[in-house]
């Protein structure tokens, strides 16, 4: 396969992918931009977490939400914290508990009842975001997963799914950054 090749076939799947999400997640992208919008009136914090390149993405999406998502938009800051940006946190809780409970001792400490936690993992398998998920449900927070056509575990537990219908790691990820940028959208447009 040439260079231009891999790139038009990369392209054309990201494109495909995308496309599928409009029937795949506007009904969830709306609930979760409902759900989001209700808890940020009511004083709550949303809490996003992942690993790799999901924990870019949390840290990310966060951003959106406290600073803004375009230049034109005059709003006040939302209240959205990334759990994967505290590195003294991170490695003692790794440490000390394993690197299993790396969120949840954050969701812990810092969780409240109201707040909503966003869960990202292309493959709905990683133990330190489902640990974060059932420490959320714990406390009353409800948990939003974003994850690939394979649900995994995060899948079953979360309360709401946004599915990129894709099982290329990818695919996945960039349709959870449009995803998260579509949620900072309508949540924005319900907070008006």
């Amino acid at each position: 396969m040439t260079e231009d090749e891999i790139i038009k076939q990369a392209l054309i799947e990201s494109a495909e992918t995308k496309h599928s999400m409009i029937e795949g997640c506007g009904d969830a992208l709306k609930t979760a931009s409902s759900w989001v919008a209700q808890a940020m009136k009511n004083g709550g914090t949303l809490l996003i977490c992942g690993n790799g390149g999901s924990a870019a993405d949390a840290q990310h999406i966060a951003t959106e939400f406290v600073v803004r998502l375009t230049s034109d938009s005059e709003r006040r800051a939302l209240p959205a914290i990334a759990l994967t940006t505290d590195t003294s946190t991170l490695t003692a809780a790794a440490n000390d508990f394993g690197f299993d409970y790396i969120f949840s001792r954050q969701i812990e400490a810092l969780g409240r009842p109201g707040d909503i936690l966003i869960g990202i993992s292309t493959s709905g398998k990683s133990p330190n975001v489902i640990e974060a998920a059932v420490s959320a449900q714990k406390r009353g927070i409800k948990v939003i997963a974003f994850l690939g056509a394979k649900k995994g575990d995060l899948g079953e537990i979360a309360d709401l799914c946004i599915c990129i219908p894709s099982d290329n790691g990818q695919r996945i990820q960039e349709g959870h950054i449009t995803a998260g940028h579509l949620l900072v959208s309508l949540t924005e447009r319900r907070l008006n």
